[in-house]
């Protein structure tokens, strides 16, 4: 019986690892600015703005007041942003990085002093696609994620040594709440010079939502068996459409090395 705490529990994937994780017999502490998981005897219901750290450390002590500990953080909470970078404002950018990275940073922060002290839990971290291979139209959104492998990478080599483990997860496109206006932004700004780069992407957003391939209850299956998994990846992808993206872009990324290899090789002092 493993003790879940869950951000973003109010729809989509957090909402569904809650239920499945309550179906297995766990125990979940389920936040969000508006939980909607249905009692539960296993359940503990808590709204949690994740940019508050105060509010944050309340919310962790009370689950271990409750649960008496924690064993698997989902960092789940976080929305989207569309537009070309040069249309999305300070304020836009601003409010996106206070949810998807400072938020993140915040809660990690809260529960990590209760899984040290007990030399044990796993931290997942949903990062996308997105945050493996930008593309135009999400390229703020993109960089928040990027923010969140980079943190998560640094997090695992911290945390390997204490017996806490840290997987980044990679959805890609599932039918989920994701490209609903509760999980969505657009950039207030239109300039027509973007339209066939960022504004293809909103055209196709709305064109594919909720027609997308991925499945969001097996991948809550997924990350149930993942969870405290002894051989967890620090990375793992979900979707074929991930998949192939992520090796589309390892091979891009190989193939420019080596085109300009010469010249990466030329700057050292001789």
């Amino acid at each position: 019986m493993k003790t879940w705490f869950i951000t973003g529990a109010g729809g989509g994937f957090g909402l569904k690892i809650g239920q499945q994780a309550l179906a297995a017999g766990d125990k979940v502490l389920a936040t969000a600015r508006n939980p909607h998981l249905e009692a539960h005897p296993n359940l503990l219901t808590l709204s949690l703005d994740v940019t508050d750290e105060a509010q944050a450390r309340q919310v962790a002590e009370a689950a271990i007041q409750r649960f008496g500990r924690i064993d698997v953080l989902v960092n789940n909470a976080g929305f989207s942003l569309l537009g070309a970078v040069e249309e999305a404002s300070a304020e836009e950018v601003e409010l996106l990085y206070r949810t998807n990275v400072f938020g993140l940073l915040a809660v990690t922060r809260a529960v990590l002093p209760y899984m040290r002290a007990r030399r044990s839990g796993h931290i997942l971290n949903f990062s996308s696609l997105g945050g493996y291979r930008a593309r135009a139209g999400a390229g703020v959104y993109c960089s928040t994620k990027f923010a969140v492998e980079g943190l998560s990478e640094a997090l695992a080599a911290e945390l390997k040594p204490l017996g806490i483990q840290v997987t980044i997860v990679q959805p890609g496109c599932f039918r989920s709440d994701f490209l609903e206006a509760s999980s969505l932004l657009v950039s207030a700004t239109h300039i027509d010079d973007y339209t066939p780069t960022a504004g293809h992407l909103q055209k196709a957003g709305q064109a594919v939502n909720q027609q997308q391939p991925g499945d969001p209850d097996k991948l809550a299956q997924i990350i149930l068996r993942l969870a405290g998994h002894p051989q967890a990846p620090l990375r793992l992808a979900l979707g074929g459409d991930t998949l192939a993206a992520i090796e589309a872009k390892n091979r891009s990324v190989q193939e420019e090395m080596e085109r300009w290899r010469d010249w990466s090789l030329s700057t050292g002092i001789l």
